[in-house]
């Protein structure tokens, strides 16, 4: 009997085999890595019966990325509306489906959101590298030939698991997509005092635009300059969501592909949550900086987590 796979037809701009992370190796200059939009990450493990970290596809865009089945398989599918289709009838995102020997999954354009998540039953197969299977460009590891390259055209994708059973979204639970002007919560650190009480107005009293600098590692947003005193620190570890300011004072959100240590002032960090609203956003998208307290976005990520149990 033939392994069950599914195999690329056609790669689209940006497919990464994606996971949690990869941790306790920033002293060694890696970097986290893992799924940027966590949440609809783990619902799409979640739909199918997974393990939270199994390694998924995480696909930004779509760009007509196709993918082949030889066999039945039941997949799941989380995140970005991507206009993905099943031999051409629409297929609805935030549920799991049956994949059929010979059909085409195909994932066309954004319609809402940026990055969706396909999972697999038990988790993809692929090589654990430092604790993790993360695909990450810049260190080169990860993936399925540990380079951290995205899938190419003809890459087959084979995983652990077998015949899983249907499961459903609670009501009410699905991730959350960007609106206008969506709220991105956000810590302050200890180097907000060092920004002029002008800067602080502003950065949470005017909408911000998501710059098309934005990538995996971090997204720039553009609007009023925000001010420091502080032309810059002593290098210093660098958290998921950290909020830089460098000189020309538009504000560089640090994401998962982050640098490990940075020297530019600090205004904060969004909250994980945040990170993954962020993570879904378009360039052009409108968002607004909210001020919340360190134990808000502790009791905010932990009715998240609960949602799982």
């Amino acid at each position: 009997m033939s392994q069950a796979m599914l195999t690329v037809k056609q790669a689209g701009p940006l497919a990464l085999i994606q996971d949690t992370g990869r941790f306790g190796v920033g002293h060694l200059g890696v970097t986290q890595g893992g799924a940027a939009d966590w949440i609809s990450f783990r619902w799409a493990n979640w739909l199918l019966g997974n393990a939270p970290d199994c390694a998924a596809l995480e696909i930004v865009m779509g760009g007509n990325l196709s993918l082949v089945a030889n066999a039945e398989v039941r997949l799941a599918l989380s995140g970005a509306d991507l206009g993905a289709t099943v031999d051409g009838q629409p297929l609805a995102t935030n549920t799991s489906f049956l994949l059929r020997s010979g059909q085409t999954l195909i994932f066309r354009q954004p319609r809402r959101g940026l990055r969706a998540y396909l999972a697999f039953p038990g988790g993809l197969d692929v090589p654990e590298v430092l604790g993790s299977r993360a695909c990450t460009a810049r260190e080169q590891i990860g993936g399925l030939r540990d380079d951290g390259k995205p899938l190419q055209t003809g890459d087959q994708l084979i995983w652990h698991g077998g015949v899983t059973a249907k499961r459903e979204m609670p009501e009410g639970t699905k991730p959350a997509m960007p609106e206008k002007n969506c709220q991105l919560s956000m810590v302050l650190g200890s180097q907000a005092s060092y920004f002029a009480g002008r800067s602080l107005y502003n950065a949470f009293n005017q909408p911000w635009t998501v710059d098309n600098r934005a990538d995996r590692m971090g997204i720039r947003l553009t609007g009023a300059p925000l001010r420091s005193s502080l032309s810059g620190i002593i290098s210093e570890g660098i958290p998921l969501g950290a909020v830089q300011i460098p000189p020309d004072g538009q504000p560089i959100i640090l994401m998962n592909d982050r640098q490990t240590i940075g020297g530019y002032p600090r205004l904060g960090a969004l909250t994980p949550m945040a990170c993954a609203l962020l993570a879904q956003c378009l360039p052009g998208t409108e968002v607004r900086l909210r001020p919340i307290s360190a134990s808000q976005a502790q009791v905010a990520y932990r009715n998240q987590m609960c949602v799982w149990q």
